[in-house]
């Protein structure tokens, strides 16, 4: 017996796509009235949630109710302008329509000969990444989920062009603020987590260039092999932005691969000031690029650069009898000889619809933006009493913290924990804490397109009100 009720007639489809925009469109719209963040009655919520594996089907428009009205709500808002957490995104509404024809089609792109023009699409989003990184037109590159699966493929890489296969006495050296994920992808790459050598920061949270060149030296001397160096271009915890320069000739010197990590800052790079900051980058070896952070795509958009273009297809490439022939011409690429993945997502539309509708200069403003919102906001905090700039901005992040007379390091935590507490129970921006050097500080991350003056206006005030409501 022929089964159709999965296939949707035209009409059928237009009203699901039409039922979905009813609810879309106003909740993008009212998303500068929404609170920033909502996690009242989440743990109860949450379990009301779990269900068994339903046998009947339910009606579109109460399941879009439930999403709307229930389930969306209680969370961080992290597409609306007040989200200051963490590292935003933004979530362009390009990408959503560019993710439904994507899903629609169901086009494969793991190998060229499956979709020739589309993998074409998404190698020219890459070569432009390339091209603001400052890479040379050999470099290859792969779309991730994000930053943390691209971190781990450029260790992968990093290992299979500078170790031997017997490589468990290789080191990776990263600053004491290095992101997680670089621990956590080189434990999945094979390495004993002591073998990532955690490197002090300096007065600007940025690797210590002597300290680094003494633990090389010591573990070169110990018998240890030295082959990697991970420099953060814009930490989480205060945006910091490692001496890329500096590190560049310590790898070239020592033979070493240079891995950058510009998950959130690497974008910044569109920018004169975030040009600055970075120069040194277009030097390293590898970068990882998140476009769901910086290019304010919705969140699953991550990509890693690989300066040589050969050293990631080595890396990567199996043959298998029942796969295409791959492609020989070096203008053209097979995903699937460079990336960890053979079954996987169109990902290039969702970067290249926003960036050919609108081109790359109204992404540039929207950072240079950022950039001011950032200074204005650490200008205001640091003329306001009580505050102390613990970072200064080097990209879009002020880390800073309440202080007061006589307060001892466990108490200033304390303050700096209810201070927090409060400015976001206000829920007109959410913040995020972190601890630095056994201080709580509070964070300040102007990321999202969204953000615009008034935003950073409101958290300067509520700043400064509960303050003054704790003495």
């Amino acid at each position: 017996m022929r089964q159709n009720e999965l296939e949707l007639s035209g009409d059928e489809m237009r009203r699901l796509v039409s039922e979905a925009m009813d609810r879309i469109i106003p909740y993008v719209e009212s998303l500068p009235c929404q609170p920033a963040a909502d996690l009242s009655n989440a743990v109860q919520l949450a379990r009301s949630v779990s269900e068994p594996l339903p046998e009947k089907g339910t009606d579109f428009g109460e399941l879009l109710d439930l999403l709307f009205n229930r389930y969306f709500p209680v969370s961080f808002n992290t597409a609306g302008p007040g989200y200051l957490a963490y590292i935003p995104g933004g979530g362009l509404f390009h990408t959503a329509v560019a993710d439904l024809i994507a899903d629609a089609v169901n086009r494969y792109v793991g190998v060229w000969l499956a979709a020739p023009a589309l993998s074409q699409l998404e190698a020219n989003v890459l070569r432009w990444f390339s091209e603001i990184a400052g890479y040379p037109s050999e470099a290859r590159g792969l779309l991730t989920t994000g930053g943390s699966l691209a971190n781990f493929t450029a260790i992968v890489t990093a290992r299979r062009a500078r170790l031997p296969e017997s490589f468990l006495r290789g080191t990776l050296y990263a600053s004491d603020q290095v992101h997680h994920s670089v621990l956590k992808a080189a434990i999945m790459a094979g390495f004993p987590a002591a073998n990532v050598r955690r490197v002090p920061s300096d007065g600007k949270f940025r690797i210590d260039l002597s300290r680094l060149d003494e633990s090389i030296r010591s573990d070169r001397d110990g018998g240890w092999m030295p082959f990697m160096i991970v420099a953060s271009a814009g930490t989480t915890n205060t945006g910091a932005v490692d001496d890329l320069d500096g590190l560049a000739d310590r790898a070239r010197d020592q033979r070493l691969w240079l891995h950058v990590d510009g998950a959130y800052g690497g974008f910044f790079m569109l920018t004169e000031r975030g040009r600055s900051a970075m120069h040194g980058i277009e030097r390293s070896d590898s970068v990882t690029l998140d476009p769901h952070k910086a290019l304010f795509l919705p969140y699953g958009t991550g990509s890693l650069l690989v300066r040589d273009g050969e050293a990631l297809r080595k890396t990567h490439s199996v043959h298998a009898e029942y796969l295409p022939p791959v492609m020989e011409d070096p203008d053209f690429v097979d995903f699937s000889t460079c990336s960890p993945e053979l079954s996987r997502a169109f990902r290039g539309l969702r970067v290249w619809l926003p960036l050919k509708m609108h081109g790359i200069e109204p992404f540039r403003r929207n950072l240079d933006e950022k950039l001011d919102l950032t200074d204005w906001v650490a200008g205001e905090l640091r003329k306001t009493p009580g505050i102390e700039i613990v970072a200064e901005p080097q990209l879009s992040i002020v880390a800073f913290r309440m202080v007061r007379a006589g307060c001892g390091p466990e108490e200033l935590n304390r303050l700096n924990r209810a201070l927090l507490e409060k400015v976001n129970a206000r829920q007109r921006v959410y913040l995020t804490g972190t601890t630095v050097r056994n201080m709580f500080v509070i964070r300040i991350c102007v990321l999202s397109f969204r953000t615009h003056a008034e935003r950073v206006e409101k958290a300067v005030e509520d700043i400064r009100a509960c303050m003054s409501e704790l003495g």
